[in-house]
């Protein structure tokens, strides 16, 4: 089978089993895995900031940031489509009790326009205290879209003006890199908070990691803590992560130049309406017949290609290291049989 549901179910390569069969172990709640610390000082110096720390899924980096940044009955603005919100098992509300205020925009990414309007008033005791904007780059429900660095400095700059934290949700964070060519310690600058996913398109078996200032990290970590998300020796699940931030990073435009590919094949079919802007590795379709969603995958499995629904009438396909170009060789000649 051609697994393009998600770059999530990549497996480790054979280097990447061996270097983590390899690797140096210790008990990392008592902060004595050495390879836990290596992943975690290696990220925080790759991002220019001053600590990281190695969790357990993006979910839970996510989560941690947002409970530290904010405290009950306060206010989260996003975009509506936004993972912290639609993916998180509704986690803002239950661990950190707080609102959200939702905004529209193109591909998934806000405007910084739209925020004056969406910051509550800090004297109208009717509302909730607005207390982080958190962005998403790439943005999944946005197929991939990576955002302008322009439009991310002046969502940044009223942040500043207006005192709040700015966190992102970087699970893909690096195949948006791979696009604005920027490097990652310029790019983290303006975020007082980064999530960042090693188990996506760079291929790693689990983990994320959450990077920030010493003080934050500290307040992080005693919240993975209460979550359940202390590991004990974890060294061979972040090796994994080092070997991917050391040998998957570059190759991530191998995977855009698949998408690109199949999104050429697609636009030629007549079951096939409209596809997003195909910028990363993810390659949405808007079907003709959006009645005919669920028929199409399971025809495309009959067809040795895996796929999956995103929402009524659209259907996503994700490029990662495990596919290489004969593998989308074979699902192009495949799609056209549907």
């Amino acid at each position: 089978m051609i697994d393009l549901r998600s770059d999530t179910v990549t497996k480790p390569t054979q280097a990447m089993r061996e270097y983590m069969a390899s690797a140096p172990v210790g008990d990392d709640v008592f902060n004595e895995d050495p390879s836990v610390i290596e992943l975690e000082q290696y990220s925080a110096k790759l991002f220019n900031k001053e600590a990281a720390l190695f969790c357990s899924s993006g979910t839970q980096t996510n989560q941690i940031a947002i409970m530290v940044h904010t405290t009950p009955g306060g206010e989260v603005i996003c975009h509506e489509e936004s993972h912290i919100y639609k993916y998180e098992g509704g986690g803002i509300a239950r661990n950190s009790q707080c609102s959200m205020k939702l905004l529209r925009g193109n591909l998934g990414k806000i405007n910084a326009l739209d925020l004056p309007n969406a910051l509550n008033n800090p004297q109208d005791i009717h509302l909730p205290l607005t207390q982080l904007v958190s962005l998403e780059d790439t943005s999944n429900r946005g197929g991939g879209s990576v955002y302008d660095y322009q439009e991310i400095q002046r969502i940044a700059d009223f942040c500043q003006t207006n005192k709040l934290p700015l966190h992102l949700d970087g699970a893909r964070l690096f195949n948006a890199l791979a696009v604005n060519q920027m490097d990652p310690g310029t790019y983290a600058q303006v975020f007082d908070s980064i999530s960042i996913c090693l188990s996506k398109g760079l291929g790693a078996p689990i983990g994320s990691l959450l990077i920030g200032t010493t003080e934050f990290i500290y307040k992080a970590r005693r919240i993975r803590k209460v979550l359940g998300g202390g590991m004990r020796q974890a060294g061979i699940i972040a090796a994994g992560g080092m070997y991917a931030l050391t040998h998957h990073v570059e190759r991530l435009t191998i995977d855009h130049l698949h998408a690109k590919q199949l999104a050429d094949a697609l636009t030629q079919l007549d079951w096939v309406k409209d596809i997003f802007p195909v910028e990363t590795n993810i390659v949405v379709v808007v079907l003709s017949e959006p009645t005919r969603r669920d028929e199409i995958i399971h025809t495309l499995k009959d067809q040795g290609i895996l796929c999956i629904a995103f929402g009524p009438g659209m259907i996503r396909f994700v490029t990662h290291l495990d596919l290489d170009s004969k593998a989308i060789e074979k699902c192009i000649e495949g799609l056209k049989k549907v």
